[in-house]
């Protein structure tokens, strides 16, 4: 569930960020949108397939809210493909998503994506063209070097909690969700949003940004533009850049999906000033909505749209950016040191030591 939390947050620790958030700094500063979390963690010790231990879950993203049927324009970009993201053919074919995003782990997508048509079979009527008819967007990132990911823990339950209790406000960031068993920049990682809001004279539009992150190395992290990753080299895990991100970006800017995609390729920017360089092992897949232009899904009759002219749209790119950097920054503060199957442990990014080192190269914002 979307709570909110009490640890701190990487703006709290210092960590200077251009731009200018939204009151929560949330993707759920975009009005309409709700997350929703199902955290499942159980067991210890030596890893017994089907017994655990259990590290994992499942996040709900829903752009107009779960009460809603309203489908919004959207589009999705891969930056590299080895990763999943159901869905994504009709939702190029067609423009629009129609339902939540679901991010659990790589294993779990085949059940989340079913649970997410019984969720919405259960939530009422058929379409407006009387079909019960769904190809549901549900993403995934690897988790099996916490949690016992051949156990198939996950259950349609765990999609139907996350889809029920998803809500806007404060979001609960790190080890939640389908980030509960994950790692970045071999820290802990898992979890984590931001938003900007455009000044008044641009629109006043905002962006948010939730990520699931579970990719890069130690030595290539930079935070605030320091490298903070070699400055703290210890308790590494990878040999390589092995892990994916899933990104999902809202708007309410009134974009139709051709820019829609163009906003989603921006998100590569605010990876790449994290360090990611989307090593090949990696699923980096993204996918952007925008929750302007209600009804214009609707299947009958003559629809009547606005749509942001291509040459105003720079200060949503730049805001995309920006939310990117930091969403992914605000998941590794947030997560906490976790140990999972066989003993593996994965440590949390010290709020001492970043504090320190951003300090060292002058970048600490006291």
């Amino acid at each position: 569930m979307a709570l909110a939390q009490n640890q701190p947050r990487a703006r709290d620790l210092g960590v200077p960020f251009d731009g200018t958030p939204g009151p929560g700094n949330a993707i759920t500063d975009v009005p309409g949108v709700e997350v929703g979390h199902t955290t499942l963690i159980s067991g210890g010790g030596p890893l017994k397939v089907g017994v655990g231990p259990v590290r994992t879950g499942v996040t709900a993203v829903l752009p107009r809210g779960k009460n809603s049927r309203d489908a919004v324009f959207a589009a999705w970009f891969t930056l590299n493909g080895n990763g999943e993201m159901t869905g994504t053919t009709w939702l190029e074919e067609s423009g629009f998503l129609d339902g939540p995003v679901m991010i659990t782990n790589t294993h779990s997508v085949g059940v989340v994506r079913d649970a997410a048509i019984a969720w919405k079979v259960k939530q009422g009527k058929p379409d407006q063209e009387g079909y019960w008819w769904s190809l549901p967007v549900v993403a995934e990132t690897y988790d099996g070097y916490l949690n016992d990911i051949n156990g198939f823990h996950v259950k349609p339950e765990d999609a139907f909690h996350a889809l029920d209790t998803a809500r806007g406000g404060p979001v609960e960031e790190g080890n939640v969700g389908g980030g509960t068993g994950m790692v970045c920049n071999e820290f802990k990682g898992g979890i984590g949003t931001s938003s900007r809001v455009l000044d008044a004279k641009l629109g006043g539009y905002s962006v948010g940004v939730l990520v699931q992150c579970n990719y890069g190395q130690r030595d290539q992290l930079r935070i605030a533009g320091v490298p903070v990753g070699k400055e703290i080299p210890e308790h590494t895990i990878r040999e390589e850049d092995v892990g994916s991100i899933i990104v999902v970006v809202a708007t309410d800017a009134p974009l139709i999906p051709n820019q829609l995609k163009r906003l989603a390729k921006r998100v590569s920017l605010g990876l790449a000033r994290d360090g990611s360089y989307s090593g090949g092992g990696s699923g980096d897949i993204f996918i952007a909505f925008s929750t302007a232009n209600p009804g214009a899904g609707d299947p009958k009759g003559v629809r009547h749209l606005n749509m942001l002219p291509n040459d105003d749209m720079d200060p949503l790119f730049l805001a995309t950016v920006q939310a990117t950097e930091e969403a992914v920054v605000n998941a590794m503060v947030a997560a906490a040191t976790m140990t999972g199957i066989n003993g593996h442990t994965v440590i949390a990014l010290p709020h001492d030591r970043l504090r320190e080192v951003l300090r060292k190269y002058n970048r600490l914002r006291e």
